[in-house]
């Protein structure tokens, strides 16, 4: 992977993932094997949303490495509350770290902080457009469970905010696979993405109702309305609880169906799922680490 940043999924190619995959089974089979790739490397994490899964995955796979964190905080703590710019909050942390892991709440974020900085910077969320990291690791789960190529996924839920959406339907177009988005109207993936899709030639078909293709699914990709990124309650509160998953909606599915979840769900997937063979969102979650320790080890090599 020859990346000076990781932006978007979009600048990622099929050589480039595969590379990534097969250095983080590598870190997955035996992590303690490679204790000292990166000794005394400094990650500096930039997190102006909050998260769990993410932030810890990254500071746990730069210690595998070697190398340690150093923890912006909350913005209530930092000079952005002094009304510090971004551009400035990244060059002084540039001085401090080998590289940059940054969410921020405003769509392109990451790609603006990235034309101040010259150590890698690695986009951990941009508001409501793309998670490529998380897409990593996506990949790596679905690969496990099902293979990239001869796939059909179903991705289900907020597909018009959901950043790990778009990230991974932008994935995909790499690998020979069938892409169904259930959603509300209201909830439909964006335009934009949707023109990219049909430029990269992607199989891609929309629904409203899961029980249209849930038969056919190799893998259903589950994602929660995401109630923060609504302007408006009211029209949150018209779409919140539409679509859950419990045992009784997997009645028809493949008995080899890979349910999985970015995580965090809210009531999305009945607990009940999570006994099922189907479940896979917590070892999607683990999957985080091996697959950051392999993005980290690019990106700082």
């Amino acid at each position: 992977m020859r990346h000076d940043h990781l932006l978007t999924a979009k600048q990622l190619s099929r050589a480039d993932i595969e590379e990534v995959l097969s250095r983080a089974r590598e870190f997955a089979d035996d992590p303690a094997a490679h204790a000292d790739r990166h000794p005394g490397a400094l990650l500096a994490l930039c997190f102006f949303e909050p998260s769990t899964r993410t932030k810890m995955s990254f500071e746990t796979a730069a210690k595998r490495l070697g190398g340690d964190i150093i923890d912006m905080g909350s913005v209530e703590s930092s000079s952005v509350k002094k009304g510090e710019s971004l551009a400035d909050t990244v060059r002084v942390i540039e001085g401090y770290s080998d590289g940059i892991v940054l969410r921020h709440p405003s769509q392109g974020a990451a790609q603006m902080a990235s034309e101040f900085v010259d150590v890698p910077l690695v986009n951990a969320g941009d508001g409501a457009g793309h998670h490529p990291s998380q897409t990593l690791l996506d990949l790596y789960t679905i690969d496990q469970h099902a293979g990239l190529d001869d796939l059909t996924i179903g991705v289900m839920g907020d597909l018009k905010y959901g950043r790990t959406v778009h990230s991974l339907a932008h994935a995909l177009t790499n690998f020979d696979a069938r892409q169904h988005f259930i959603s509300p109207e209201s909830l439909r993936l964006p335009r934009s993405v949707r023109y990219d899709l049909h430029e990269a030639g992607a199989n891609v078909r929309e629904h409203e109702e899961l029980e249209a293709v849930l038969s056919e699914l190799d893998v259903l990709y589950v994602t929660r309305i995401q109630r923060e990124r609504f302007p408006d309650e009211e029209e949150y509160e018209k779409v919140a609880g539409q679509y859950r998953i419990d045992a009784a909606t997997l009645a028809d599915a493949r008995d080899d169906l890979a349910v999985m979840h970015p995580l965090p769900r809210v009531d999305e997937i009945d607990p009940e799922v999570d006994e099922l063979p189907n479940a896979t969102y917590f070892d999607q979650a683990h999957n985080g680490v091996p697959v950051r320790m392999a993005l980290l080890d690019l990106l700082l090599d």
